[in-house]
């Protein structure tokens, strides 16, 4: 069941009318919260919410563990278990195959031949998700952050709260789990501006659908492109994965929020960022600091400050999805991070860094813009001699296809795209409330935002952090 489908829209109304105005008593609210959740989940498949319920279930009673342990040694091993069982189940779905491919490649090099068996499981969708989120609410327990709630209906249902279920945002207990406690009643102030958020949402993911075309010339035709194709294919790339993502999260967000329920913002215009830590900032903002507060934070932070981001980002890229490229992905983040903190420390760069002038901001800018553009190179392509290849495309003035008219066109179109998307989320985040006291313009404008999305979008087309 995607967002963008009439499907959707159906089970949504249906859902509200229900919730909203069928029950009154909070019980019967939760457990209704619930069902629908599920059915939701289920109808991706079925087969996996007995994995879901039984995540939730375990981290719930290793909370309570925790909580109740008489030592330090007990609460760990209780902890240790939570982060075993996430890990492992994590592990054998998403990576147990790419870790067997990987080692019959690395005996070939010896010239030993192994065929190792596979698993070839289904990846359960959301499966990224929700045993970070599950799992940091055992770490937040043993860390004394929070003292676990009574109620298992409550955490299984904040767990798989279907907005944000199976594409994020990573929500911790902290900021979900007290909601389903006192379960908020739905108010016309955040439904309109939940619609407003879904509305975003869905204009952004149509955005994204069809900037898929360019960015496939790139990666996926295999023949020569002109230079101009390439670096189109690029940011047609850049604007699929934000309008995509962020896409996502918008309809996640105004979902919830239509509800009664409040979720962090995710993204902050991250293409305006004008470092590589301020990209990190504005991008997928609850993995970020997930990975920051869970991993980076608990390896020592500052202390030995480039293992530790190293690390951090190498699995935040191996997060993403069991592949090589993935991994040079988020080394490629690493080494530029790392660059930017040993840059600032230099006297040298020191009034660069902090510099307010528009020009220097400018500069920091494009600099930003255009590594993060390298780092998608890598993201996408299908392996990394591919993405070596395309990088040095990029870089090439000679001995390529001329382009075409039509290059050009679909170039200027993919640039306005990038620009109208984040024109867009300036534009709710800072004329968003005004905008919805013109109750004139605001229903109409979004009516009709959303007609044309399914006139000219992909309705149906998947969310790409499906797959992670």
């Amino acid at each position: 069941m995607v967002f963008n489908t009439p499907i959707f829209f159906v089970f949504f109304v249906v859902f509200l009318l229900i919730y909203g105005l069928l029950l009154v008593q909070k019980r019967p609210r939760l457990y209704f919260i619930l069902v629908a959740s599920l059915v939701f989940y289920g109808a991706w498949n079925y087969r996996f919410i007995p994995l879901l319920v039984g995540s939730s279930v375990i981290d719930y009673y290793l909370a309570l563990a925790i909580a109740g342990a008489a030592t330090v040694q007990r609460k760990k091993i209780y902890l240790a278990l939570s982060v075993a069982m996430n890990l492992g189940v994590l592990g054998l779905f998403k990576y147990a195959d790419f870790a067997l491919e990987s080692a019959a490649s690395f005996l070939a090099l010896f010239g030993i031949e192994a065929t190792l068996p596979t698993l070839s499981w289904v990846l359960p969708v959301g499966i990224s998700f929700y045993t970070f989120q599950s799992m940091s609410y055992t770490i937040d327990v043993y860390r004394g952050d929070m003292q676990p709630r009574r109620g298992l209906v409550h955490f299984t249902s904040a767990l798989a709260f279907f907005p944000q279920l199976v594409a994020g945002p990573i929500l911790r207990a902290r900021q979900i789990l007290p909601q389903f406690h006192e379960l908020p009643v739905p108010t016309w102030e955040g439904a309109r501006h939940g619609f407003l958020l879904f509305t975003s949402g869905i204009v952004k993911k149509t955005f994204a659908d069809l900037l898929a075309a360019p960015a496939a010339v790139l990666f996926d035709a295999g023949g020569p492109v002109s230079l101009i194709e390439a670096w189109t294919g690029v940011l047609a790339f850049a604007g699929q994965i934000y309008g995509d993502f962020a896409g996502y999260t918008d309809m996640a967000i105004g979902a919830a929020l239509i509800i009664g329920f409040r979720i962090p913002r995710n993204f902050n215009l991250p293409y305006f960022a004008v470092s590589p830590v301020d990209f990190w900032r504005r991008w997928h903002i609850s993995l970020s600091t997930w990975l920051r507060d869970y991993l980076y934070i608990s390896l020592g932070g500052r202390n030995q400050r480039l293992r530790n981001v190293m690390i951090t980002m190498l699995l935040g890229g191996l997060w993403h999805g069991a592949a090589w490229t993935f991994v040079a992905w988020g080394f490629f983040h690493g080494i530029v991070i790392t660059a930017t903190h040993w840059l600032g420390s230099l006297r040298l760069f020191a009034g660069f860094a902090g510099s307010g002038s528009r020009v220097i901001t400018t500069l920091k800018w494009a600099m930003t813009f255009y590594l993060v553009l390298v780092g998608w190179v890598l993201f996408r392509a299908h392996s990394i001699e591919s993405a070596a290849g395309i990088v040095a495309n990029l870089h090439t003035f000679s001995g390529l296809p001329e382009a075409s008219v039509v290059d050009l066109r679909v170039a200027a179109v993919t640039v306005v795209a990038l620009i109208y998307m984040h024109f867009q989320d300036w534009f709710v985040i800072a004329r968003g409330e005004r905008f919805e006291q013109k109750p004139w313009l605001f229903w109409p404008m979004l009516v009709l935002l959303q007609a044309i999305c399914l006139l000219v979008g992909a309705p149906s087309s998947e969310f790409i952090y499906f797959q992670f």
